[in-house]
């Protein structure tokens, strides 16, 4: 006979899941999140680097291998943005997809970040300081740590495995983030701007030399970076709770 004080010979604790697994959707701790906002800050910082650059194309006397390694960044910074925004799309949705989707994307930036540092490293053009390696092998292990969190850990497999949140295609997803970082960006830039000369005016910031209207600028900017960064995160969600609904409702 079984006392009633002992678990079930089939191995499922009582209550539980079979083998103490999370049930899907409530991890134990808030490391699945991680990934989540490491994802955030690169597209942040992609979104930065992308704003501060018309430095780039003010300046005449850069060395052609220099112009075109800072060029190809950007370009890589963009291809970051609309990768981010698709995978951040599987991430709200908690889609099955996101830990293999996100695998890919860190490696590939993990990739591009060596390559970087090479590059910088063989051509006389460029000096590398120890903080700027530093700074790239922070990023690095930072992604593998991610990498690590998503690939290894039960709790992270079952947070994102809810078969009704399989996330729409990824053309619908690009489109969507493309919309909402357009839309987002104008928005946040005449806010920020509008934002920036009231409160020049309000607290009486000198115009002499222009010191007011480059406060407006700088204002203006930020907004724009908030607004494409706070568009293309909307536009992805509405898409996805857009699909989600359609498929609940079709069951």
């Amino acid at each position: 006979m079984t006392s009633s004080n002992e678990q079930p010979a089939s191995g499922t604790p009582a209550g539980g899941m079979p083998g103490g697994l999370t049930p899907a959707g409530r991890p134990d701790s808030g490391l699945s999140f991680v990934p989540v906002v490491w994802l955030l800050f690169v597209m942040a910082w992609s979104v930065y680097w992308l704003v501060s650059a018309r430095w780039l194309f003010e300046s005449s006397g850069l060395p052609d291998r220099v112009f075109y390694f800072v060029l190809g960044g950007l370009a890589f910074d963009i291809v970051t943005i609309v990768w981010g925004l698709y995978l951040l799309g599987l991430a709200l949705s908690r889609s099955a997809r996101f830990p293999r989707h996100f695998t890919i994307w860190q490696i590939t930036t993990i990739a591009w970040r060596l390559a970087e540092q090479v590059y910088a490293l063989t051509v006389p053009d460029f000096t590398v300081s120890a903080r700027e390696l530093a700074i790239a092998a922070t990023e690095i292990v930072i992604g593998l740590f991610c990498i690590y969190l998503l690939r290894r850990r039960d709790e992270a497999k079952a947070f994102y495995a809810r078969p009704e949140a399989q996330a729409p295609s990824a053309f619908s997803s690009i489109v969507a983030a493309l919309a909402g970082i357009i839309l987002g960006a104008v928005v946040g830039t005449v806010a920020g701007f509008a934002l920036g000369a009231g409160i020049a005016e309000a607290t009486d910031i000198s115009c002499f030399e222009g010191g007011c209207g480059y406060f407006a600028v700088f204002i203006g900017l930020a907004g724009l970076v908030v607004g494409a960064i706070g568009g293309g995160v909307l536009g992805v969600w509405l898409v996805h709770r857009r699909s989600r609904k359609v498929a609940i409702g079709g069951r």
